[in-house]
């Protein structure tokens, strides 16, 4: 069997069963809460796997590795940046899951993340809404297109495939089953591929410490210096800032639609624990085995990677020691990664504007099937720029979802946790929050990339901070909540706990 062609029927199976689900949910979606919420049923095991699987991505099989292998520094930055998203996923699990399917249940059946804050503070005006609509929309297509640039990379280094030309194959994959299924297809599409990555990241490094002498030999060969994850006299590889940065990733957890709009489709909040277990299991083995990647790449490599192709390592090592099928299969595994993120992101940033924008501005007597028939449009309009964005092959795929993920998280993290545990928080709070939250994000980043020193930060961190203060500070300076709002807030605390 000549080898691509082998490698091409595995991916091209993969590619119809994902799409044929998107087809079987097609005919389910008969309301725009089954197409955006899936209906809230979604169960423990599918839920755990959808969030992790869309929350990681393709950059934990291309980004991470990437950063592990490309230095010293990068493997301790890697390992930190883990620790931080292992907190993180934990934190977020344990403190907002439960009260977030509770929360946004009873203010109104909110059906994305701008729907429910909106209702949550009563806000007539619609300038919450439209803000925080705006900030996903923004920051979801430049994540977005990190995961088209995940998808040019896999086919440009496997098939005989300019970037360009895999750039639009990838894409055009994602956007047939998003644009079809919607959120049930793309969750159960999420289920089937966490499934993959794990047992791709659990054989893939398996298989190079065999081949490089077994484990004792493995670990004698990797420079001691790799282990020093602490800042240490003479060594410079690792500065108490970059700890901070790197940790400072977990914070974005609690403001990353496509990860909570799966805690608000879960059918009851019991289930939240069950798939707190299988998700923090999941997390937990795919990140070490996806830093340890690193490291592994340069003693199983006879030579090092060209600049700036240190994303691919894992690619590479793939394509190095398997068989066509299993090639096909593992190459699969990061077309998953690449998909069920990427999917995710279509469908809140299409919510966005067609339940968020257009029927909460434009339209606001739009029927379902108008609303549904907006959504599906979106998709396309918002892959097509994304699509655009990603047309230099030179993106580093770390460094753009390290921007994307910054904003959301900075714009929806600090307004989602605190109108779930402070009753005093107000819609004037809420506003400065997510403006803070998404200006701070920026102006961060471009202090960092052209000042640098302390501003190096990761620009999350004060970003976050920044939005915390504001909440809290516009929102004492307010009045107090109606006593509505207030009764709601202790409905919403109850049902959480009892359910």
């Amino acid at each position: 069997m000549d080898r691509q062609f082998g490698i091409f029927m595995v991916i091209a199976i993969y590619m119809v069963i994902m799409i044929g689900i998107g087809f079987y949910y097609a005919r389910r979606n008969t309301t725009v809460s089954d197409y955006v919420l899936g209906g809230r049923s979604l169960g423990p095991w599918v839920t755990a796997l959808s969030a992790q699987a869309s929350d990681m991505s393709g950059w934990l099989l291309t980004g991470l590795p990437g950063l592990a292998y490309l230095s010293l520094a990068g493997f301790k930055e890697a390992s930190w940046t883990a620790i931080g998203l292992a907190i993180g996923t934990f934190l977020n699990w344990v403190f907002v899951a439960r009260r977030l399917r509770s929360f946004t249940e009873l203010s109104s059946n909110s059906l994305t993340l701008p729907d429910y804050l909106q209702n949550r503070f009563r806000d007539n005006s619609s300038i919450l809404k439209t803000a925080t609509a705006v900030a996903s929309v923004v920051f979801f297509l430049v994540y977005t297109s990190s995961m088209f640039v995940a998808g040019a990379k896999l086919f440009s280094t496997i098939f005989p495939l300019t970037y360009t030309q895999g750039l639009l194959v990838g894409s055009l994959i994602i956007i047939s089953y998003t644009f079809l299924g919607g959120f049930l297809a793309v969750c159960t599409t999420d289920a089937i591929q966490g499934m993959l990555m794990f047992f791709a990241l659990m054989v893939v490094p398996m298989t190079v410490v065999s081949a490089v002498g077994g484990v004792g030999t493995t670990f004698a060969s990797i420079d001691p210096a790799s282990w020093q994850l602490f800042p240490s006299a003479g060594d410079t590889s690792v500065t108490w800032l970059l700890i901070a940065s790197s940790m400072a990733w977990g914070l974005g957890y609690f403001g990353q639609p496509h990860i909570l709009v799966r805690f608000m489709a879960i059918e009851k909040p019991r289930d939240i624990k069950p798939a707190t277990i299988v998700a923090m299991v999941w997390v937990t083995i795919t990140l070490f085995a996806a830093v340890m990647i690193g490291p592994l790449g340069h003693l199983f490599l006879d030579a090092p990677l060209a600049d700036g192709q240190h994303e691919t390592i894992f690619m590479v090592l793939i394509n190095s020691m398997f068989g066509p099928i299993m090639t096909g299969v593992f190459m699969s595994a990061i077309l998953a990664a690449i998909m069920s993120t990427a999917a995710s992101q279509l469908l809140v940033a299409s919510s966005a504007l067609s339940n968020d924008l257009y029927k909460g501005l434009v339209r606001k007597n739009a029927s379902e099937k108008e609303t549904m028939m907006v959504s599906r449009i979106a998709v396309l309009l918002i892959s097509f720029t994304a699509i655009f964005l990603g047309m230099d092959p030179n993106s580093s795929i770390f460094g753009i979802v390290s921007f994307a993920w910054a904003g959301l998280g900075a714009s929806f993290g600090p307004a989602v946790l605190m109108s779930l545990y402070w009753k005093r928080m107000t819609l004037k709070g809420a506003i400065a929050g997510v403006i803070t939250g998404a200006v701070g994000s920026v102006a961060f980043y471009w202090l960092k990339t052209n000042v640098g020193g302390i501003f190096s930060v990761y620009e999350l961190l004060p970003a976050f901070i920044l939005a915390i203060a504001a909440i809290v500070l516009f929102s004492l300076l307010d009045k107090e909540p109606s006593k509505d709002m207030q009764d709601e807030f202790d409905a919403a605390v109850k049902h959480s706990r009892e359910n």
